[in-house]
Protein backbone atom coordinates (compact mmCIF):
# COMPACT_ATOMS: atom_id res chain seq x y z
CA UNK A 1 0.00 0.00 0.00
CA UNK A 2 1.17 3.49 -0.80
CA UNK A 3 1.98 5.59 2.24
CA UNK A 4 0.25 8.96 2.38
CA UNK A 5 1.79 10.31 5.58
CA UNK A 6 4.61 12.10 3.73
CA UNK A 7 4.38 14.82 1.07
CA UNK A 8 6.74 15.79 -1.77
CA UNK A 9 8.92 17.91 0.51
CA UNK A 10 9.43 15.01 2.89
CA UNK A 11 10.33 12.67 0.04
CA UNK A 12 12.80 15.14 -1.47
CA UNK A 13 14.38 15.47 1.95
CA UNK A 14 14.48 11.67 2.20
CA UNK A 15 16.54 11.47 -0.99
CA UNK A 16 18.98 14.07 0.35
CA UNK A 17 19.41 12.16 3.61
CA UNK A 18 19.79 8.83 1.80
CA UNK A 19 22.60 10.22 -0.35
CA UNK A 20 24.28 11.81 2.66
CA UNK A 21 24.21 8.51 4.57
CA UNK A 22 25.60 6.63 1.58
CA UNK A 23 28.50 9.05 1.10
CA UNK A 24 29.31 10.35 4.57
CA UNK A 25 28.28 7.59 7.00
CA UNK A 26 28.24 4.06 5.57
CA UNK A 27 31.90 3.98 4.45
CA UNK A 28 33.14 4.93 7.93
CA UNK A 29 30.54 3.37 10.18
CA UNK A 30 32.51 0.29 11.17
CA UNK A 31 35.39 2.51 12.30
CA UNK A 32 33.04 4.69 14.34
CA UNK A 33 31.56 1.63 16.05
CA UNK A 34 35.04 0.55 17.06
CA UNK A 35 35.88 3.89 18.64
CA UNK A 36 32.47 4.21 20.32
CA UNK A 37 31.40 7.59 18.92
CA UNK A 38 30.99 9.53 15.70
CA UNK A 39 33.46 12.34 14.92
CA UNK A 40 32.46 15.90 15.71
CA UNK A 41 32.96 16.63 12.03
CA UNK A 42 29.82 14.58 11.30
CA UNK A 43 27.80 16.90 13.52
CA UNK A 44 29.12 19.95 11.70
CA UNK A 45 28.22 18.35 8.37
CA UNK A 46 24.71 17.60 9.64
CA UNK A 47 24.52 21.23 10.71
CA UNK A 48 25.52 22.40 7.24
CA UNK A 49 22.91 20.06 5.75
CA UNK A 50 20.27 21.74 7.92
CA UNK A 51 19.35 18.64 9.93
CA UNK A 52 19.67 20.33 13.32
CA UNK A 53 17.67 23.40 12.35
CA UNK A 54 14.58 21.94 10.75
CA UNK A 55 12.23 23.09 13.52
CA UNK A 56 14.28 26.11 14.64
CA UNK A 57 12.76 29.49 13.64
CA UNK A 58 14.47 31.29 10.79
CA UNK A 59 15.61 34.19 13.00
CA UNK A 60 17.91 31.76 14.83
CA UNK A 61 19.32 30.14 11.70
CA UNK A 62 16.81 27.33 11.19
CA UNK A 63 14.26 26.39 8.54
CA UNK A 64 11.21 27.17 10.65
CA UNK A 65 9.39 23.92 9.86
CA UNK A 66 6.84 22.63 12.36
CA UNK A 67 6.56 19.05 11.11
CA UNK A 68 8.11 16.24 13.15
CA UNK A 69 7.86 14.09 10.03
CA UNK A 70 11.23 15.33 8.77
CA UNK A 71 12.89 13.75 11.80
CA UNK A 72 10.87 10.59 11.18
CA UNK A 73 12.34 10.48 7.67
CA UNK A 74 15.87 10.70 9.13
CA UNK A 75 15.09 7.85 11.53
CA UNK A 76 13.75 5.68 8.72
CA UNK A 77 16.72 6.31 6.44
CA UNK A 78 19.28 5.59 9.16
CA UNK A 79 17.53 2.30 9.95
CA UNK A 80 17.33 1.43 6.27
CA UNK A 81 21.12 1.65 6.03
CA UNK A 82 21.72 0.04 9.42
CA UNK A 83 23.49 3.12 10.81
CA UNK A 84 22.91 6.06 13.15
CA UNK A 85 24.05 9.65 13.59
CA UNK A 86 25.48 8.96 17.03
CA UNK A 87 24.07 11.01 19.89
CA UNK A 88 22.55 13.65 17.63
CA UNK A 89 19.07 12.14 17.91
CA UNK A 90 19.00 13.32 21.52
CA UNK A 91 20.26 16.74 20.39
CA UNK A 92 17.31 17.27 18.03
CA UNK A 93 14.46 15.04 19.20
CA UNK A 94 14.84 15.46 22.98
CA UNK A 95 16.74 18.65 23.77
CA UNK A 96 15.43 20.98 21.08
CA UNK A 97 11.75 20.81 22.12
CA UNK A 98 12.69 22.05 25.60
CA UNK A 99 14.77 24.93 24.22
CA UNK A 100 12.03 25.99 21.82
CA UNK A 101 9.25 25.77 24.40
CA UNK A 102 10.91 27.12 27.56
CA UNK A 103 14.01 29.18 26.71
CA UNK A 104 13.57 32.94 26.89
CA UNK A 105 14.54 35.25 24.04
CA UNK A 106 18.05 35.92 25.33
CA UNK A 107 18.70 32.20 25.76
CA UNK A 108 17.42 31.37 22.29
CA UNK A 109 19.70 33.96 20.70
CA UNK A 110 22.62 32.61 22.70
CA UNK A 111 22.06 28.88 22.22
CA UNK A 112 20.09 28.19 19.04
CA UNK A 113 22.52 29.41 16.34
CA UNK A 114 25.38 27.15 17.55
CA UNK A 115 22.81 24.39 18.15
CA UNK A 116 21.78 24.58 14.50
CA UNK A 117 25.35 24.60 13.16
CA UNK A 118 26.49 21.65 15.28
CA UNK A 119 29.09 23.75 17.07
CA UNK A 120 27.19 23.30 20.34
CA UNK A 121 25.95 19.75 20.90
CA UNK A 122 23.47 19.08 23.67
CA UNK A 123 22.35 16.19 25.87
CA UNK A 124 19.79 15.79 28.64
CA UNK A 125 20.56 14.34 32.07
CA UNK A 126 17.57 12.88 33.88
CA UNK A 127 18.37 9.35 35.06
CA UNK A 128 20.39 8.80 38.22
CA UNK A 129 22.09 5.70 39.62
CA UNK A 130 19.52 3.81 41.64
CA UNK A 131 16.41 5.72 40.51
CA UNK A 132 15.82 4.47 36.95
CA UNK A 133 12.37 5.51 35.72
CA UNK A 134 11.49 7.15 39.05
CA UNK A 135 12.43 10.73 38.11
CA UNK A 136 10.67 12.07 41.19
CA UNK A 137 13.25 10.24 43.27
CA UNK A 138 16.24 12.16 41.90
CA UNK A 139 18.83 13.31 44.44
CA UNK A 140 20.88 15.80 42.39
CA UNK A 141 20.50 19.26 43.93
CA UNK A 142 20.94 22.82 42.71
CA UNK A 143 20.96 25.37 45.53
CA UNK A 144 20.62 29.06 44.83
CA UNK A 145 23.53 31.14 46.11
CA UNK A 146 22.93 33.73 48.82
CA UNK A 147 23.40 36.58 46.38
CA UNK A 148 21.00 34.97 43.90
CA UNK A 149 23.46 34.99 40.97
CA UNK A 150 24.02 31.28 40.49
CA UNK A 151 23.05 27.75 41.49
CA UNK A 152 25.47 25.28 43.08
CA UNK A 153 24.95 21.91 41.43
CA UNK A 154 25.83 18.60 43.13
CA UNK A 155 25.01 15.03 42.21
CA UNK A 156 25.41 12.37 39.54
CA UNK A 157 23.65 11.14 36.43
CA UNK A 158 23.95 7.98 34.35
CA UNK A 159 22.95 6.62 30.92
CA UNK A 160 23.46 10.07 29.37
CA UNK A 161 23.37 9.65 25.60
CA UNK A 162 25.70 12.10 23.91
CA UNK A 163 27.17 12.92 27.30
CA UNK A 164 30.80 12.50 26.26
CA UNK A 165 30.74 15.06 23.46
CA UNK A 166 28.02 17.40 24.72
CA UNK A 167 28.86 21.09 25.13
CA UNK A 168 25.70 21.90 27.07
CA UNK A 169 23.63 19.47 29.11
CA UNK A 170 20.06 19.98 30.28
CA UNK A 171 20.46 18.78 33.86
CA UNK A 172 17.39 17.98 35.94
CA UNK A 173 17.98 18.80 39.60
CA UNK A 174 16.13 19.55 42.79
CA UNK A 175 16.02 23.25 43.55
CA UNK A 176 13.76 22.50 46.51
CA UNK A 177 12.99 19.29 48.45
CA UNK A 178 10.14 16.98 47.60
CA UNK A 179 7.18 16.89 49.95
CA UNK A 180 4.97 13.96 50.96
CA UNK A 181 2.12 15.67 49.13
CA UNK A 182 4.10 16.24 45.93
CA UNK A 183 7.19 14.13 45.20
CA UNK A 184 7.39 15.63 41.71
CA UNK A 185 7.64 19.23 42.81
CA UNK A 186 10.86 21.19 43.23
CA UNK A 187 12.60 19.88 40.10
CA UNK A 188 14.19 22.39 37.71
CA UNK A 189 16.17 22.19 34.48
CA UNK A 190 19.57 23.88 34.20
CA UNK A 191 21.40 24.18 30.88
CA UNK A 192 24.91 23.46 32.15
CA UNK A 193 28.13 24.36 30.34
CA UNK A 194 30.25 21.19 30.14
CA UNK A 195 33.41 23.29 30.60
CA UNK A 196 32.34 24.36 34.09
CA UNK A 197 34.66 23.65 37.00
CA UNK A 198 33.45 20.62 38.96
CA UNK A 199 31.66 19.16 35.95
CA UNK A 200 33.08 15.70 35.23
CA UNK A 201 32.43 13.20 32.48
CA UNK A 202 32.91 9.80 34.08
CA UNK A 203 33.32 6.49 32.34
CA UNK A 204 31.88 5.90 28.90
CA UNK A 205 29.40 3.06 29.26
CA UNK A 206 29.96 -0.12 27.25
CA UNK A 207 26.53 -0.84 25.81
CA UNK A 208 25.11 -3.94 24.15
CA UNK A 209 24.18 -1.93 21.05
CA UNK A 210 24.10 1.63 19.68
CA UNK A 211 27.87 1.50 19.58
CA UNK A 212 28.35 4.86 17.84
CA UNK A 213 26.26 6.69 20.42
CA UNK A 214 28.49 7.88 23.26
CA UNK A 215 26.77 7.24 26.59
CA UNK A 216 28.33 8.42 29.83
CA UNK A 217 28.11 8.94 33.54
CA UNK A 218 28.24 12.56 34.69
CA UNK A 219 29.03 14.01 38.09
CA UNK A 220 28.71 17.52 39.50
CA UNK A 221 30.79 18.79 42.40
CA UNK A 222 29.84 22.34 43.41
CA UNK A 223 29.30 23.34 39.79
CA UNK A 224 28.35 27.02 39.54
CA UNK A 225 25.49 27.53 37.08
CA UNK A 226 24.44 31.15 36.36
CA UNK A 227 20.77 31.86 37.04
CA UNK A 228 20.61 32.99 33.41
CA UNK A 229 20.97 29.32 32.48
CA UNK A 230 17.80 28.18 34.27
CA UNK A 231 15.41 26.84 31.65
CA UNK A 232 11.87 28.03 32.17
CA UNK A 233 10.58 28.51 35.70
CA UNK A 234 12.11 27.09 38.83
CA UNK A 235 10.33 24.02 40.20
CA UNK A 236 8.39 23.19 37.02
CA UNK A 237 10.90 20.74 35.57
CA UNK A 238 8.82 17.60 36.03
CA UNK A 239 5.92 19.25 34.24
CA UNK A 240 8.23 20.17 31.36
CA UNK A 241 9.61 16.65 31.15
CA UNK A 242 6.20 14.99 30.91
CA UNK A 243 5.05 17.51 28.30
CA UNK A 244 7.59 16.21 25.76
CA UNK A 245 7.12 12.50 26.45
CA UNK A 246 4.52 11.81 23.72
CA UNK A 247 6.88 13.09 21.01
CA UNK A 248 9.83 11.23 22.51
CA UNK A 249 7.85 7.98 22.52
CA UNK A 250 6.59 8.61 19.01
CA UNK A 251 10.20 8.95 17.88
CA UNK A 252 11.05 5.61 19.48
CA UNK A 253 8.03 4.00 17.80
CA UNK A 254 9.14 5.31 14.41
CA UNK A 255 12.62 3.90 15.04
CA UNK A 256 11.28 0.48 16.02
CA UNK A 257 9.11 0.27 12.91
CA UNK A 258 11.97 1.42 10.68
CA UNK A 259 14.39 -1.11 12.16
CA UNK A 260 11.90 -3.95 11.69
CA UNK A 261 11.27 -2.91 8.08
CA UNK A 262 15.03 -2.82 7.48
CA UNK A 263 15.43 -6.26 9.06
CA UNK A 264 12.87 -7.73 6.67
CA UNK A 265 14.68 -6.15 3.71
CA UNK A 266 18.06 -7.47 4.87
CA UNK A 267 16.64 -10.96 5.43
CA UNK A 268 14.82 -10.95 2.10
CA UNK A 269 18.05 -10.10 0.27
CA UNK A 270 20.08 -12.66 2.22
CA UNK A 271 17.79 -15.67 1.74
CA UNK A 272 17.64 -15.09 -2.01
CA UNK A 273 21.44 -15.15 -2.24
CA UNK A 274 22.33 -17.79 0.35
CA UNK A 275 22.28 -21.42 -0.89
CA UNK A 276 21.92 -24.53 1.31
CA UNK A 277 21.29 -28.13 0.27
CA UNK A 278 21.61 -27.04 -3.32
CA UNK A 279 18.90 -24.37 -3.35
CA UNK A 280 18.37 -20.80 -2.14
CA UNK A 281 17.17 -20.44 1.46
CA UNK A 282 14.26 -18.47 0.01
CA UNK A 283 12.99 -21.63 -1.71
CA UNK A 284 12.03 -23.30 1.57
CA UNK A 285 8.41 -22.96 2.67
CA UNK A 286 9.46 -22.08 6.21
CA UNK A 287 11.45 -19.10 4.93
CA UNK A 288 8.51 -17.86 2.90
CA UNK A 289 6.09 -18.17 5.80
CA UNK A 290 8.43 -16.51 8.30
CA UNK A 291 9.04 -13.55 6.01
CA UNK A 292 5.33 -13.31 5.20
CA UNK A 293 4.54 -13.08 8.92
CA UNK A 294 7.24 -10.46 9.38
CA UNK A 295 5.95 -8.43 6.44
CA UNK A 296 2.43 -8.47 7.90
CA UNK A 297 3.79 -7.32 11.27
CA UNK A 298 5.72 -4.47 9.63
CA UNK A 299 2.60 -3.40 7.73
CA UNK A 300 0.68 -3.23 11.01
CA UNK A 301 3.49 -1.25 12.64
CA UNK A 302 3.53 1.16 9.72
CA UNK A 303 -0.20 1.80 10.12
CA UNK A 304 0.21 2.51 13.84
CA UNK A 305 3.18 4.81 13.28
CA UNK A 306 1.54 6.74 10.44
CA UNK A 307 -1.62 7.26 12.46
CA UNK A 308 0.45 8.52 15.39
CA UNK A 309 2.47 10.85 13.15
CA UNK A 310 -0.73 12.38 11.79
CA UNK A 311 -2.17 12.77 15.28
CA UNK A 312 1.03 14.46 16.46
CA UNK A 313 0.90 16.80 13.46
CA UNK A 314 -2.55 17.86 14.62
CA UNK A 315 -1.47 18.21 18.27
CA UNK A 316 -3.78 15.30 19.12
CA UNK A 317 -1.31 12.64 20.23
CA UNK A 318 -2.11 11.93 23.86
CA UNK A 319 0.07 10.25 26.45
CA UNK A 320 -1.80 6.94 26.24
CA UNK A 321 -1.77 7.05 22.42
CA UNK A 322 2.00 7.50 22.36
CA UNK A 323 2.47 4.80 24.99
CA UNK A 324 0.36 2.39 22.95
CA UNK A 325 2.33 3.11 19.76
CA UNK A 326 5.65 2.66 21.55
CA UNK A 327 4.59 -0.54 23.29
CA UNK A 328 3.24 -2.19 20.15
CA UNK A 329 6.06 -1.24 17.80
CA UNK A 330 8.96 -1.97 20.13
CA UNK A 331 7.62 -5.34 21.24
CA UNK A 332 6.73 -6.31 17.67
CA UNK A 333 10.07 -5.13 16.29
CA UNK A 334 11.88 -7.38 18.75
CA UNK A 335 10.05 -10.45 17.43
CA UNK A 336 10.46 -9.49 13.78
CA UNK A 337 14.18 -8.77 14.02
CA UNK A 338 14.78 -11.99 15.95
CA UNK A 339 13.08 -14.01 13.20
CA UNK A 340 15.06 -12.20 10.50
CA UNK A 341 18.31 -12.87 12.32
CA UNK A 342 17.40 -16.56 12.55
CA UNK A 343 17.02 -16.69 8.77
CA UNK A 344 20.64 -15.55 8.47
CA UNK A 345 21.84 -18.59 10.41
CA UNK A 346 25.27 -18.23 12.00
CA UNK A 347 26.07 -15.15 9.94
CA UNK A 348 23.23 -13.33 11.66
CA UNK A 349 25.27 -13.42 14.85
CA UNK A 350 28.20 -11.62 13.23
CA UNK A 351 28.31 -7.85 13.72
CA UNK A 352 29.62 -7.38 10.19
CA UNK A 353 26.06 -8.09 9.09
CA UNK A 354 23.60 -5.23 9.72
CA UNK A 355 20.96 -7.63 11.08
CA UNK A 356 23.20 -8.28 14.10
CA UNK A 357 23.52 -4.54 14.78
CA UNK A 358 19.75 -4.10 14.49
CA UNK A 359 19.19 -6.96 16.94
CA UNK A 360 21.42 -5.31 19.54
CA UNK A 361 20.35 -1.73 18.85
CA UNK A 362 16.61 -2.32 19.08
CA UNK A 363 16.70 -4.01 22.50
CA UNK A 364 16.93 -0.74 24.40
CA UNK A 365 13.78 0.61 22.75
CA UNK A 366 11.73 -1.38 25.26
CA UNK A 367 13.60 0.34 28.10
CA UNK A 368 14.38 3.97 27.33
CA UNK A 369 11.68 6.59 27.01
CA UNK A 370 9.76 4.54 29.58
CA UNK A 371 9.89 0.76 29.87
CA UNK A 372 7.25 -1.49 28.33
CA UNK A 373 5.94 -2.04 31.86
CA UNK A 374 5.49 1.72 32.32
CA UNK A 375 3.72 1.91 28.93
CA UNK A 376 1.30 -0.79 30.02
CA UNK A 377 0.58 1.11 33.23
CA UNK A 378 -0.16 4.31 31.29
CA UNK A 379 -2.48 2.51 28.88
CA UNK A 380 -4.26 0.67 31.69
CA UNK A 381 -4.79 3.93 33.58
CA UNK A 382 -6.32 5.50 30.46
CA UNK A 383 -8.76 2.57 30.42
CA UNK A 384 -9.84 3.36 33.96
CA UNK A 385 -8.05 0.33 35.39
Amino acid sequence: MRRTVYNEDHEAFRQTIREFISEEVVPYYHEWEGQGFVPRELYRKLGELGVFGIEVPEEYGGAGETSFKFYAVITEECARAGVSFGGSSVHTALCLPYLLAYADEEQKRRWLPPFVSGEMMTAIAMTEPGTGSDLAGMQTTAKLSEDGTHYVLNGAKTFITGGVQADRVLVCARTSPATPENRRGGISILVVDARSEGYTVGRTLDKLGLKTSDTAELSFNDVRVPVEDLLGEEGRGFEYLTHNLPQERLGIAVGAYAQAAAAVRFAHEYVRERTVFGQPVAAFQNTKFVLADCKADVDAMEAVVDRALEAHEQAALGAADAASAKLFTTETAARVIDKCLQLHGGYGYMREYPIARLYADTRVSRIYGGTSEVMRSIIAKSMGL
